[in-house]
């Protein structure tokens, strides 16, 4: 039998990092020697486990390089990454203890070159839904396609093939990478030159961080590519404790209040709302009178209504999400919609609010919403400066939060993934299972 050893590279996001990191917990509890790489300024609270060890990938920003310039970023990477992926490889095999397959995150189009360079077994990690990546595959190989005129300002439906939707796509629906009114000039063509690489494989593997339960369709979109579903790769309850935190006091005002009252609110690591419209949930948050749990990473202080929100809930810069979503007295999340939050929110039970704000975020809302029907959707509801008002995001809270037939029905769907997630990683279980095979298929 093949002792496997993989090397995992990452973008430097912790959105990538996160799903990444738990595929390479995953790897070693099943016996295989994982090295993991990104970029050092990224990697804060690196585990110590037995058969998991850690390499930087150098980016040019310990060297005063232009890190705000994200296309001299990227560029730096792939050059300086290439050739550190190069050495790793080279090294591992004149030690006498090669890699056996290497995986990668999206935008990393370089490091299957590089894997491809010396005929290694290679793995895509798709750290958002089957469905995004289906949205991109299309749009991808035919951009002038029936599917996605996305030029025309015409908001009728778009149907893809294969994608599971009772209700057709809309423009908004779309991740916002592939939209006329993308804003970000680098992302579109990383993600081309990602296709594309995956394009020179025959049957290429993509592993996909989520379960075949939860997006059945999706996984079987296509003839000429396998994508195996091994998620949710997320921590569980018991691994969220972050010992360098435990000066927050979070968890034992959570233990103050009732089961399934307070409303918790986090938009992620990257979404930065408007101060603006950050005013508007703040009074949506005071007037639903429900507790509340706010994670404001930064300019907290520059709210008008700070001290009223300290009064009457808890305003913290950072938690673990993991525990608190896990906590009995959680009813409601509001997020972004980023693709780990939801799966935690989904793997937890909570029933969600979504506020996304760009990339995969509007996608994922909409899955939430029409397809797994565990949570609404805010987004649609701006008013005519772009903002979603108080009263429109405490009428969703009263919705999810109520005792009537929808908050019913919205915490029952919750319950029911929550169950699936954690089946599907057990053993014997779906994605359980999908690890262990894509395993034994790289020993062939």
């Amino acid at each position: 039998m093949v002792h496997h050893r993989f090397l995992i590279v990452t973008y430097p996001l912790q959105g990538h990092i996160n799903p990444a990191i738990h595929f390479a917990k995953r790897l070693v509890a099943m016996g295989v020697d994982v090295t993991f790489a990104t970029s050092a300024r990224r990697m804060f609270h690196k585990p110590t486990i037995p058969g998991l060890s850690f390499a930087t990938i150098p980016d040019g920003s310990d060297d005063g390089g232009k890190v705000g310039d994200i296309g001299w970023y990227m560029s730096e990477l792939r050059r300086r990454g290439s050739e550190c992926v190069r050495n790793m490889i080279t090294a591992t095999a004149e030690e006498g203890r090669p890699f056996t397959c290497v995986a990668y995150t999206p935008l990393l189009a370089w490091v299957a070159e590089v894997a491809r360079e010396f005929q290694l077994p290679r793995a895509l990690l798709w750290i958002q839904p089957a469905t995004v990546f289906d949205i991109y595959y299309h749009y991808l190989h035919d951009c002038d396609n029936e599917y996605l005129s996305l030029k025309s300002e015409d908001p009728t439906s778009i149907e893809l093939p294969g994608l599971p939707f009772s209700v057709s796509l809309t423009k908004r629906d779309l991740p916002s990478f592939i939209l006329p009114s993308n804003a970000y000039a680098w992302a579109l063509p990383s993600f081309k030159e990602q296709f594309k690489e995956l394009d020179h494989e025959t049957k290429p593997r993509i592993l996909v961080n989520t379960f075949e339960e939860l997006e059945p369709e999706a996984l079987r979109a296509f003839d000429n590519l396998t994508m195996v579903p091994i998620g949710p790769l997320i921590p569980s309850p018991l691994d969220g404790k972050d010992l360098s935190h435990t000066a927050d006091d979070y968890l034992q005002w959570l233990d103050s209040k009732p089961r399934l009252s307070v409303v918790y609110v986090s938009f992620g690591t990257l979404a930065v709302l408007p101060m603006k419209q950050m005013e508007e949930v703040a009074r949506a948050l005071l007037d639903g009178g429900y507790p509340f749990l706010w994670a404001i990473k930064e300019k907290a202080e520059e709210l008008s209504c700070i001290e009223e929100l300290e009064q009457r809930g808890k305003v913290v810069k950072w938690c673990s999400q993991v525990e608190v979503l896990s906590h009995p007295s959680l009813g409601c999340f509001v997020t972004h919609c980023g693709w780990n939050s939801t799966m935690e929110g989904l793997a937890s039970g909570v029933p969600m609010v979504g506020f996304p704000q760009w990339t995969d975020q509007t996608t994922n809302a909409k899955l939430l919403e029409d397809l797994w029907k565990a949570g609404v959707r805010l987004d649609d509801k701006v008013n005519e400066e772009g903002m979603v008002e108080a009263e429109e995001i405490r009428m969703c809270l009263e919705l999810v939060m109520g005792t009537g037939e929808k908050g019913q029905e919205l915490r029952k769907n919750a319950n029911r993934w929550k169950s699936l997630a954690w089946k599907a990683v057990e053993e014997g279980g779906s994605s359980a299972t999908n690890m262990r095979t894509f395993l034994d298929d790289l020993g062939k």
